[in-house]
């Protein structure tokens, strides 16, 4: 079995926590079993000619032969990297595990049904989801030079290391490759699938106009608006798998969560994508060249559109 923990890597506070579940789960499976990115990839000090992309492709290489991934997800700011890589492996059927202490939930309108994330394609392609929302018990007798911070941090501790034991157990509990939701996948259509921004209005779509005016048959998200989110969501993956392009709207201060999970799957279904990005962003970081996305999305988008003008340049291609 080899299994790949998906987590956000960018503090050392949510390294430390992927490090702690790699540790539990390399004791019962042994460590060259587990994949942990930043740490195997050697990110820190890795040196290459074009570092983002090498990571990118070290990260994709083993996306492609593993056997079950658990994902660290938490809060309603969710990293687009570990999604991209959910919906890689969804994608390639792959069971995946999603670990999570958040306290909160989710829904699409105010007495809509709650959801464990907030864009519910999280939810739709989990094989299993680990949810331990609160706190673990208060000590009984805490000794008397202890302040009140030790304790509350000795709460959340015991809150994170049942989470992170439930999973590694939740895991071991999988048969020998479990089989998701997601169906087997669909031989390439000649449809366009559009993600525009989910924090724009719903209604009026201009990348899909621009799509149609041009003469794309045009599939649209239905997790949004859907009775019943998770089928609407399982909807718009089959559609993205089985679509001859994917058009996504990248913007946001991240990839957004259902977007960042479609450009995963896409990838790994051979669709071709492209990432609007009307106002871009860079991030630096030490050896590597700037980014205009997380690496897992820009490295996997065929094409890069700041425009409508190079929209309508990419549907002619």
């Amino acid at each position: 079995m080899s299994v790949y923990i998906a987590h956000r890597l960018f503090a050392a506070h949510d390294r430390a926590l992927a490090a702690d579940l790699a540790d539990r789960l390399a004791g019962k499976i042994g460590p060259d079993r587990v994949f942990l990115p930043f740490c195997d990839t050697d990110e820190e000090d890795l040196v290459a000619e074009v570092k983002g992309r090498r990571l990118f492709e070290l990260d994709r290489d083993r996306l492609g032969r593993l056997d079950a991934m658990i994902a660290i997800l938490h809060g309603p700011s969710l990293d687009d990297g570990v999604c991209m890589e959910i919906g890689y492996a969804a994608a390639s059927d792959v069971p995946v595990i999603v670990v999570s202490t958040d306290f909160q939930t989710y829904s699409m309108t105010e007495t809509g049904a709650h959801l464990e994330f907030p864009d519910p394609l999280i939810q739709a392609v989990a094989t299993q989801i680990v949810r331990v929302p609160k706190l673990g018990p208060p000590t009984l007798s805490p000794a008397p030079d202890q302040s009140r911070f030790h304790g509350f941090r000795a709460r959340n501790a015991a809150q994170t290391g049942a989470a992170l034991d439930e999973a590694v157990d939740t895991l071991l509990a999988l048969p020998d490759r479990s089989t998701l939701r997601t169906g087997s996948p669909s031989d390439i259509g000649t449809h366009m699938y559009v993600e525009a921004s989910p924090y724009t209005a719903w209604g009026r779509d201009p990348l899909a106009e621009a799509c149609v005016d041009a003469g794309h048959t045009v599939m649209v998200p239905q997790r949004f608006t859907a009775t019943s989110p998770v089928a609407g969501a399982l909807a718009d993956l089959t559609a993205v798998r089985s679509a001859a392009r994917l058009l996504a709207d990248v913007s946001g201060p991240e990839t957004p969560p259902g977007t960042a999970l479609l450009i995963g799957a896409a990838l790994a279904s051979g669709v071709r994508i492209a990432a609007f990005q009307p106002r871009v962003t860079f991030t630096h970081a030490h050896g590597r060249e700037p980014n205009w996305r997380n690496l897992m999305v820009q490295y996997a988008a065929d094409a890069h559109l700041d425009s409508g003008e190079a929209v309508l340049s990419w549907l002619t291609v």
